[in-house]
C-alpha cells in the first residue's frame, strides 16, 4: 500500500524534537495507511528514528525574499517554501499533507489526504473568513509537487515581489497562488479547528473547560496559547483565558507515550 506523505518544518530551536515526535505519533495514529513521515530541519537530535531528514536549506532567492520580509515586517517568515521545492525528495510519490509544529491531531486524517485530489487544500484562516476575505490558513496543508510546482518555481523567479504582493504572508501567497490557477480547496472548517476560536472562546472559557469539536481532525494552537500553555490552564490574557485541558494532555502527550516510549514523546 502507498504511504501517505506527511512533511513538516523545524527551524530554530523554539520547538524541541518531541513536537515532532508527537506530531508523527498523531499523525500515524489516524491514518488507515502507512505513513512516510519527513522534517526538514538543522537540529535532528531526539527525533524518533523512524522520521526522514531532510537538510534545511538556504535558498538561492532567500536574499531579496528577505529584504522584501523585513520591509513588510514578517523577519523569518516563507521558510517553508522550501518543502515545495522540485525534486525535494527524488523517490516521492503522491501528494503531501504538511502540518506546522502547534497543531494536535485530534481524529481521522484520511478525509483531508482524500480531499479534491489535484488541489491545494487548506482551510480557510478564520480572521480572513470573518472579514470575508479569500485566504487559507498555513496550519495544515495539502499539495502535490507533481502538480504544483509553481509554488516554488513563481517565489523562485520574482522573489521581492512575490512576497510583497502577499504582504509577506507565507499562508497568503500559497492559497492565493492556487486560486489564481484554480486549483485550490478549502479543507472543511469542522475538520480543522481553532483552538482559540472553536474550543475555548470567551466568555464560555471562564464557565468550563475547553471543548473539542466533534468533528475535530487537527486543532491548530496558533497565537497563544500554546499546548505547553493550555495543559495546565492559561492566564496570560484576559480574553483568550483557559482552563486546565484534559483531552490535549491525552491527544498530544499520552497517547504518544503509549505509542513511541516515554523516551521520545
Amino acid at each position: 500500500m502507498q504511504p501517505v506523505n506527511i512533511m513538516c518544518i523545524k527551524w530554530g530551536t523554539l520547538f524541541g524534537p518531541e513536537y515532532v515526535n508527537r506530531l508523527y505519533s498523531g499523525v500515524r495514529r489516524n491514518m488507515t495507511r502507512p505513513v512516510r513521515f519527513m522534517v526538514m530541519t538543522e537540529h535532528a537530535e531526539g527525533l524518533h528514528p523512524d522520521i526522514e531528514v531532510l537538510d534545511l536549506p538556504v535558498e538561492p532567492f532567500a536574499e531579496p525574499m528577505a529584504q522584501a520580509l523585513a520591509v513588510a515586517n514578517r523577519q523569518g517568515a516563507m521558510r517553508k517554501v522550501s518543502l515545495f521545492r522540485p525534486g525535494l525528495v527524488p523517490d516521492l510519490q503522491g501528494p503531501v499533507l504538511g502540518f506546522d509544529l502547534d497543531v494536535v491531531i485530534t481524529g481521522s486524517l484520511d478525509e483531508i489526504v482524500a480531499l479534491a485530489p489535484g488541489t491545494v487544500a487548506m482551510r480557510h484562516d478564520w480572521t480572513e473568513k470573518r472579514k470575508g476575505r479569500p485566504t487559507g490558513h498555513g496550519s495544515v496543508f495539502r499539495f502535490d509537487p507533481a502538480l504544483h510546482q509553481f509554488l516554488y518555481e513563481d517565489l523562485a523567479a520574482n522573489p521581492y515581489k512575490e512576497v510583497e504582493h502577499a504582504r509577506g504572508s507565507e499562508q497568503r501567497y500559497t492559497s492565493h497562488k492556487a486560486m489564481d490557477r484554480g486549483v485550490f480547496t478549502y479543507i472543511p472548517g469542522e475538520w480543522v479547528v481553532s483552538f482559540k476560536y472553536d474550543c475555548n472562546p470567551f466568555p464560555g472559557n471562564y464557565f468550563h473547560p475547553p471543548r473539542l469539536p466533534a468533528q475535530a481532525r487537527v486543532v491548530c494552537f496558533h497565537g497563544r496559547p500554546k499546548m505547553t500553555d493550555a495543559l495546565d490552564g492559561w492566564k496570560g490574557s484576559f480574553i483568550r483565558y483557559s482552563k486546565p485541558c484534559d483531552w490535549l494532555r491525552e491527544h498530544w502527550i499520552d497517547r504518544s507515550k503509549a505509542d513511541l516510549g516515554d523516551a521520545w514523546a
